[in-house]
């Protein structure tokens, strides 16, 4: 992770003691930041829009109020931040990002073309759709991958045990590929396999061994788990399965079906995404 630059999209309302320990942690390795502050903007009321000829736009000025404030507490954070980096001595840049949600994923896959990680604070959670146009964008519009659920974001240099969720699939493969530079500072891999197909033309008769072999060759130490679902969530599984090993990190990739199929009927990445007591590394 040396001399990378790590993305981190956080809201206007991020407590400063959880970035300043993400900062530390990344002071460290070393390696720089792209900090985004993502913002909401308040909803323009239909009303207020005329029917040309008969009327024009009527700005009601309780809308230019909440606009006023959303803009002063971005900009506020912005400074803020941008003191907190020079208190850490670290490198990088702060930008705002207030923009109707359609066009969030775009603008924030285009902040991440540019870096090799990216870090989603938990404060983006709330409101629901920030965080969803968020992650989709890193996910699905840039080529890197992104980690959840790390207040301090030790997992970039100081992850000891992590658990590969692994399935014989791009999606997964590139995963494990972004994920190299963590796992090989492990001490402790296990490669997890949840109701594994064991065929000759597929994952083989031994699934998990030939990434286990490639792990290894990079001089990780692993280990292969084959599990089986027991009729449970694939998701549960997973998270049950890293927390009997300790694990301080999960990597898996991300939606193996399509985000409209997941985002009615549910699956394993939607469950991985949604909890938070888990630090996550996706990849898609």
């Amino acid at each position: 992770m040396k001399n990378s630059t790590i993305l981190i999209a956080v809201g206007k309302d991020a407590p400063l003691d959880d970035l300043a320990r993400k900062l530390e942690t990344i002071r460290a390795i070393p390696a720089q930041v792209a900090i985004v502050i993502v913002g909401e903007v308040p909803q323009f009321p239909a009303y207020a829009v005329g029917v040309a000829p008969y009327g024009g736009v009527d700005i009601p000025p309780e809308w230019q109020d909440a606009m006023s404030e959303s803009k002063a507490a971005l900009i506020a954070k912005q400074d803020a931040i941008e003191t907190l980096l020079q208190q850490h001595d670290i490198k990088g840049g702060v930008a705002v990002i207030a923009t109707d949600p359609t066009q969030l994923s775009d603008i924030i896959a285009q902040r991440a073309m540019l870096c090799d990680l990216a870090l989603v604070s938990d404060d983006l959670r709330d409101p629901d759709f920030l965080f969803r146009h968020t992650a989709h964008g890193i996910l699905f519009q840039s080529p890197v991958g992104m980690i959840l659920n790390s207040p301090t974001a030790k997992e970039l240099a100081q992850a000891q045990r992590i658990f590969v969720a692994w399935t014989p699939e791009l999606h997964a493969a590139r995963a494990v590929h972004q994920a190299l530079p963590m796992l090989r500072q492990a001490d402790e891999i296990t490669i997890g396999m949840v109701d594994p197909v064991m065929a000759a033309y597929s994952a083989g008769e031994d699934p998990g061994v030939d990434l286990a072999k490639w792990l290894s060759h990079h001089g990780c130490k692993v280990t292969v788990q084959q599990y089986p679902s027991g009729g449970h969530e694939i998701g549960q599984c997973i998270l049950d399965r890293s927390k009997e090993f300790g694990a301080d990190l999960i990597v898996m990739g991300a939606y193996s079906h399509s985000r409209a199929r997941e985002a009615v009927f549910g699956g394993t990445t939607r469950a991985i995404i949604d909890q938070t007591e888990q630090a996550v590394f996706l990849a898609h």
